[in-house]
């Protein structure tokens, strides 16, 4: 995974209007169940990045709170369309019982092999200490077995056949050490096709070139770059703020990653990070740090009309912000509708000449 992180001036973004019915119900599964659960699949991590990190004896720890009757932090699991609970937060705690009961802790290395998870890192005095579970004795197994977790149960009722409600839980429950950003959330919410496809786009070296990453930015603030002008392609005209719904909403309709314009934007991408990264140095850096408005501006212009060439963006660029207009939609409210539909029409007229 990447360490780099892609810095980009802070754009201001309504927060949008949530509006959904959800059923929230608590429940207290024996962890033997939670277990079983996951290993049948019934239970998922959703599909973000971020995998298991707990250490060894933070695991340990928690198995021997369960086994001495200590409170543990409750969990959230959403259950999606198909009546599959997914973890919204919680991940660490339930895989540690998941991979102490299997006797290895984490998963496999390049060689197939598992660490064998023995408790460590409790007091010496612990009767635990470098114990598998199959060494506990039977009377521990068994309260290990029938220990509970209390977990929130959460269904979106309405609107039907979507997930708003997940995304907006995803991001204010989430307590992991870091916090996930947007575009890892939405890989969660709205996993398929377009997830790899994003991704597979976002590696192109001329992209990440402009960006000026060596690699794809460890928060996927690229990839949602990415996202944002497949969005926009051939329908900015109706882009509707805030962005943040307007990113959700595309991505969801976009799962399959099927619709008949993706092969012309997808070459079209290609072609133009490769002219860009070859006319422009540093391109969409206004105030040093990437301008999310000014590359979706130019790139849309781009990605519509194959005539500006190399020499007319060479020639034309550097006018776009002596334009009052332009440079007016490039900073404050840049993803509000008007601006955003001025700042494309903008970079369209300037670039085209």
């Amino acid at each position: 995974m990447s360490d780099q992180e892609l810095s980009l001036e802070h754009e201001d973004d309504e927060t949008p209007y949530v509006e959904f019915d959800i059923s929230v119900s608590p429940s207290d599964p024996p962890l033997s169940t939670i277990s079983q659960q996951i290993e049948d699949g019934d239970i998922i991590i959703p599909f973000y990045q971020r995998k298991f990190v707990w250490t060894i004896q933070q695991a340990s720890k928690l198995i021997e709170s369960f086994l001495m009757g200590l409170p543990v932090p409750q969990v959230f699991l959403y259950q999606n369309d198909e009546g599959i609970l997914e973890v919204i937060d919680g991940q660490q705690r339930l895989m540690s019982v998941q991979y102490f009961f299997s006797g290895f802790f984490g998963e496999a290395d390049r060689q197939g092999k598992r660490q064998v998870f023995k408790l460590k890192g409790l007091s010496e005095r612990s009767e635990y200490n470098n114990k598998t579970f199959s060494e506990l004795s039977s009377r521990d197994q068994r309260r290990l077995k029938s220990s509970t977790i209390r977990a929130i149960n959460i269904r979106q009722l309405s609107p039907k056949g979507g997930a708003d409600s997940v995304f907006h839980i995803f991001e204010r429950l989430n307590t992991g050490g870091t916090q996930l950003k947007p575009q890892e959330i939405r890989n969660a919410v709205y996993r398929g096709p377009v997830v790899k496809s994003l991704r597979r786009l976002n590696s192109d070296t001329n992209w990440q070139s402009i960006l000026g990453l060596k690699s794809p930015d460890k928060t996927q603030k690229d990839v949602e770059l990415v996202l944002r002008l497949a969005s926009l392609f051939r329908s900015w005209q109706n882009y509707e703020k805030p962005m943040l719904r307007h990113l959700n909403t595309f991505m969801r309709k976009a799962r399959d990653w099927n619709f008949d314009w993706i092969p012309d934007f997808e070459n079209e991408f290609l072609r133009v990070t490769a002219l860009v990264a070859e006319s422009l140095e540093k391109p969409f850096r206004p105030k040093r740090v990437i301008n999310a408005a000014v590359l979706e501006a130019v790139f849309i212009a781009m990605l519509e009309d194959p005539s500006i060439d190399k020499s007319k963006l060479q020639r034309n660029y550097d006018s776009l912000f002596d334009d009052h207009e332009f440079k007016q939609s490039i900073t404050g409210a840049t993803t509000d509708t008007a601006t955003l539909r001025q700042r494309i029409n903008r970079a369209k007229d300037i670039l085209s000449k």
